[in-house]
């Protein structure tokens, strides 16, 4: 295989999509989802070309991925999809697949973790991917080889973005994630350790499970710490996506035609 591959994280589009059309919706629901529809065929359709794709993917998350079962507060706050979006993914899912994209909804596993799983799988052959989302999750994944596209915000994401955005490097956001939480997700870090405390620690040391003996730390952040690594381990675990999903299917089979 050669070429470029598009990956595009299909419901945060939509969502990002649906949610400027239903507030601007002046006509009945049906109406607005066949416009709606078509503002997703047309975005995917101008992706195809800013992109210069050769292979493409929309890939929409399943219904309970491992995450779920391995924290059960995971995403507990968040609202939940609207009633009308919902019963209209189908209708989505045909618009998408009209541009000549591959649609692909696995039963559990979350988008993220299948389109990371891709861009590895391309990054490991020299391969290159874009992956189309505004979910902060896919920068620890930026490199050479994987670019990371924000469509609302028409621009490439960058290293120089990252730090300016969390203050600290690509390489730490999984330890600063972990630590910090993100209340997006429900994931909770360390309890009383804030952004400013976790971008401290980082700055100081490679290990966080080693930083809770550091006399440069004042005595209260110490404790913090102490008593919650382990909620800084399964939020490590929470904010890392996994590159192994077994897909089912060939990148060979993603060419566009």
């Amino acid at each position: 295989m050669s070429g470029q591959l598009l990956l595009i994280d299909a419901l945060n589009l939509i969502r990002r999509i649906y949610a400027v059309d239903s507030n601007q919706n002046k006509g009945s629901d049906e109406q607005m989802i066949i416009t709606c529809c078509a503002r997703v065929a047309h975005a995917c359709e101008k992706l195809l070309k800013i992109t210069q794709a050769t292979h493409a993917i929309a890939v929409f998350d399943g219904d309970k991925s491992w995450r779920y079962h391995y924290y059960k507060q995971y995403k507990s706050s968040r609202a939940p999809m609207p009633e009308t979006l919902r019963n209209s993914l189908a209708k989505f899912k045909h618009a998408i697949e009209q541009t000549g994209i591959i649609v692909f909804a696995p039963v559990n596993d979350e988008a993220d973790d299948i389109i990371a799983t891709l861009a590895h799988k391309m990054a490991k052959n020299q391969l290159h991917s874009t992956i189309v989302s505004t979910d902060k999750g896919f920068l620890p994944s930026l490199n050479n080889y994987i670019s990371v596209y924000d469509y609302f915000k028409k621009e490439y994401l960058d290293l120089n973005s990252i730090h300016q955005r969390f203050g600290v490097e690509q390489a730490r956001l999984i330890d600063f994630w972990a630590m910090a939480g993100d209340k997006t997700n429900d994931i909770p870090g360390i309890k009383g350790v804030g952004t400013k405390t976790a971008q401290d620690v980082i700055a100081k040391h490679a290990d966080i499970t080693l930083a809770a003996n550091d006399e440069s730390l004042s005595p209260g952040t110490c404790k913090k710490l102490a008593s919650g690594m382990e909620d800084y381990i399964i939020s490590k675990n929470l904010v890392s996506l996994r590159t192994d999903i077994n897909l089912g299917f060939s990148l060979k089979q993603l060419r566009l035609n």
